[in-house]
């Protein structure tokens, strides 16, 4: 998702020399791999976007894949950057890194001032891992390797899958399938009443753009809205937009995960960048993103 909306913006820019490999043809997981690529490739601007994601199902059902497998990620191409003389790296990290009970909203040095939240610990602890390579390279070496945390994202290219996959795009399947199968009820995971700020992955592209640009600190920088909603607001937000009539049912016996996490963004606003596409346009577009290739694929 966010590399398929990187690519986008680079290309409305002008951008003419990317450098990009699919998953399938370039594992990052693979040490040599990853080297034999950059010693081939040798890119200038590196934006290292790939990671293992998912939901609160999927961070706690697979707890070593995504402590594994991104830790390795991040290794891999930060040190293949510094061995083949990268300009600047740009690492891109998740707003779950901050401690759980930490003060709202989530300042960029609250950072390792206390416990993680423990359904998507592993994938925190491999994001960290990430950001102080950075530091560490940076320190060392004087790379110009920066990191962004970004806040949920969605758009354009997510994972709809409702198992695996993060609320909102699993919500927008929810209630597409709901509509068209005339069902009464739509069953959400956990109370409803955590709040959560949502970031669409076309303004996370400009950001990241803008900030390969204007940025050089050690400090990482969060990516946002500033803005939050509830769950149960955010399901009333997209039964509305789908023309579902039924009933919402919280299922409170699953884990809400953190109560609130919204980010500070008062750095990346004094940086000279503020997101552009509002919440109810974002679940609009994503809506009948969804439903086009939902009806493309039956038909």
């Amino acid at each position: 998702m966010v590399g398929s909306a990187l690519r986008r913006r680079l290309e409305a820019e002008g951008y003419r020399h990317l450098i990009l490999r699919e998953r399938k043809e370039l594992d990052l997981r693979d040490q040599a791999a990853v080297q034999a690529f950059f010693a081939e490739s040798k890119p200038e601007y590196v934006f290292l976007a790939a990671a293992k994601v998912g939901g609160i199902h999927a961070n706690n059902s697979y707890r070593a894949e995504f402590l594994y497998d991104n830790l390795q990620i991040a290794a891999n191409v930060i040190h293949a950057a510094y061995c083949n003389a990268a300009k600047k790296l740009l690492f891109l990290g998740s707003s779950c890194i901050y401690p759980v009970r930490a003060p709202q909203p989530l300042r960029e040095e609250y950072l390792l001032t206390g416990p993680l939240e423990p359904t998507n610990e592993p994938y925190a602890i491999a994001k960290i891992a990430g950001l102080k390579l950075c530091e560490a390279y940076r320190q060392q070496y004087g790379c110009d390797f920066i990191s962004a945390m970004p806040t949920n994202l969605y758009g354009p290219n997510d994972n709809f899958d409702l198992q695996n996959s993060h609320v909102l795009p699993a919500l927008v399947r929810k209630f597409y399938e709901a509509v068209e199968s005339d069902a009464a009820e739509v069953k959400i995971w956990g109370s409803g009443s955590p709040l959560r700020e949502f970031l669409h992955v076309d303004d996370l592209a400009n950001a990241l753009i803008y900030i390969m640009l204007h940025y050089s600190e050690s400090q990482t920088i969060n990516v946002g809205t500033g803005e939050e909603i509830s769950i149960r607001a955010l399901a009333e937000m997209i039964a509305q937009v789908s023309g579902f009539k039924g009933q919402l049912v919280f299922d409170d016996s699953m884990p809400d995960g953190a109560p609130r996490k919204l980010l500070d963004v008062s750095r990346i606003h004094a940086l000279g960048w503020q997101h552009r596409i509002s919440l109810p346009q974002g679940v609009q577009e994503v809506y009948r993103y969804y439903a086009n290739r939902a009806e493309k694929t039956l038909h």
